[in-house]
């Protein structure tokens, strides 16, 4: 990455110029590759075969539900019969697939039914927007194609807007890298009593897995050597969510809950910056790649019709309610963000990061942020994004060194954000955040160096679902962080998930964690809780 301010123009420049070779030159590949219509009827269009020619259960990858909302419900399959097969085992057809939607699990109560077409040119992924329901409803789903049944999928409508709801439970969850182990934590998400899961980014890897699956060392199995190699083009991201969504605890977990997800970097490339990447190739080269990665995220993910990409650009921040109780503002700090300062990694802060013009949302997503904020009646403002967002010094002295790729890389962004929602009335401000792969408690300080500052909300970091192996409850930073960092309230260094439960009076934060990942079956345990009151945030012992 560049380290000086002429070298960001020119950097800058060369995007520019990259974006407009890419927009131009490479029109022809790339409307074709990349197209977000729907095939048009008649000789440009894949034919159509019957569903009943696919031989083999094409519901391989499970069935998923996403973005909740008080009519609506987003049912989503992907038809793959062999899921490692570059094709899936489908010809380069469109097909047919009907759908289900029931108040009950045997579907003898069916609401809605319908059929959808599944498009060669979406890797013959299915997105369904059921609409016209009742409001805080609990549904059962199921797709049909051929022969074929799919398992059953449980979702639910969100409250109506103005509902009074009393309260409402959600999981957060990020980081779920299939190398580094099980996802056993998923197993026992699935039989979690939540409304909603929150999945923060880095769903799967770009890394290469190997045969034996990294670190579950399979013995019973060998797994495909395209595996094994990092993930570039829009097949290799094809193929990567597919080995992912083959995992049985991850498609448990899916089938459980309706998930509204956002992305960090690995869905792409680690630690790329909006138009610069991790590695010096040329700006057009990258902006593929980053139109590959979109395009599979969304052709695998619950998403509505709004997210469907362009190019190597997607609009996946958006907002959730859930009644009066919470409002949920989904972030996207990857796409737009300004480059990370002194090259990355950990650093002294300085001039280059302190820069008042450096952004990590992108100035029309901070706005759309802040007019939320002010037009905002929920008692709960919750804000689902990527990387931490307190203050994290890394020891307890002046010699103190910041991640340049979290907030605190970008502390006149987060600077905005605070006082946007101070001006904006915000009592009740909580932001839910993966990336590091352990599980933290902030405070959130109106000055963090500062620790008598006012308290303007909380931060619950989710830890990993997989990446980092088995991880430790205290990791080697533990003493270190919690001296240097007054407002952290909680750190832990398992793998799991965190259960947040939003009322009216107080929030209720669960750390579940598992011992191990890299052996399956592990249990699952409490390794802390904290409550934080409604007009009195700050995190205390449950």
């Amino acid at each position: 990455m560049t380290h000086s301010s002429h070298h960001q123009e020119m950097r800058a420049a060369a995007q520019h110029v990259g974006r407009r070779r890419f927009l131009t030159v490479t029109g022809a590949a790339a409307a074709l590759a990349f197209s977000v219509n729907l095939p048009a009827a008649g000789a440009a269009s894949a034919a159509e075969l019957d569903a009943g020619t696919i031989g083999e259960d094409p519901f391989t990858l499970g069935v998923a539900s996403g973005d909740p909302l008080p009519d609506s419900v987003l049912l989503w399959t992907r038809l793959a019969p062999r899921p490692y097969e570059p094709d899936s085992g489908l010809p380069n057809a469109r097909f047919q697939v009907r759908w289900e939607l029931a108040r009950d699990e045997h579907f003898s109560r069916i609401v809605r039914r319908g059929t959808a077409t599944a498009h060669p040119e979406f890797d013959h992924s299915v997105h369904v927007e059921v609409k016209g329901l009742d409001s805080d409803r609990v549904l059962y789903y199921r797709f049909r194609a051929g022969k074929w049944v799919s398992g059953t999928g449980r979702t639910r409508t969100a409250p109506a807007r103005h509902a009074g709801n009393s309260a409402l439970s959600l999981a957060a969850v990020s980081c779920q890298a299939y190398h580094d182990g099980y996802f056993t934590a998923y197993k026992h998400l699935a039989q979690e009593d939540v409304d909603v899961v929150f999945h923060l980014g880095d769903y799967l890897y770009e890394y290469a897995v190997t045969a034996t699956g990294g670190a579950r060392n399979y013995t019973d199995r060998t797994l495909p050597a395209h595996f094994n190699r990092e993930t570039v083009t829009l097949e290799d991201y094809r193929l990567r969510y597919a080995l992912y969504k083959s995992d049985p605890d991850l498609r448990a977990a899916h089938a459980a809950h309706p998930f509204v997800v956002t992305w960090d970097d690995h869905e792409t490339e680690n630690n790329y910056a909006g138009d610069t990447p991790e590695n010096d190739v040329p700006p057009e080269e990258f902006l593929l790649r980053r139109a590959a990665a979109y395009r599979a995220y969304w052709e695998n993910q619950p998403l509505r019709t709004p997210q469907r990409p362009t190019g190597p650009d997607m609009k996946l921040y958006r907002r959730l309610q859930f009644g009066r109780l919470a409002q949920f503002d989904i972030l996207d700090t990857r796409q737009y963000r300004s480059d990370q300062a002194y090259g990355d990694g950990w650093q002294k802060p300085g001039p280059e990061s302190e820069d008042p013009a450096r952004t990590l949302t992108g100035a029309a997503q901070e706005r759309w942020l802040l007019d939320g904020w002010k037009a905002s009646r929920a008692t709960w403002n919750v804000v689902p994004q990527q990387v931490t967002f307190a203050q994290r010094r890394d020891v307890p002295t002046d010699a103190f060194k910041l991640s340049m790729d979290a907030w605190d890389g970008y502390p006149a962004s987060r600077d905005r954000i605070l006082k946007g929602a101070e001006a904006a009335g915000i009592d009740n401000l909580m932001v839910l955040t993966g990336d590091v792969h352990v599980a933290y408690g902030f405070d959130l300080k109106k000055d963090f160096n500062d620790p008598s500052s006012r308290t303007l909300g909380t931060e619950i970091v989710a830890t990993s679902i997989s990446s980092g192996k088995d991880g430790s409850d205290k990791p080697a930073s533990w003493n270190n962080q919690m001296q240097a960092n007054p407002h952290m309230k909680f750190y832990n260094g398992r793998r799991g998930y965190t259960v947040v439960t939003l009322g009216r009076k107080e929030a209720r934060a669960d750390y579940r964690t598992v011992p191990a990942v890299t052996t399956p079956g592990a249990p699952v345990v409490t390794a802390g809780s904290f409550v934080t009151e409604v007009g009195n945030q700050g995190l205390t012992p449950a």
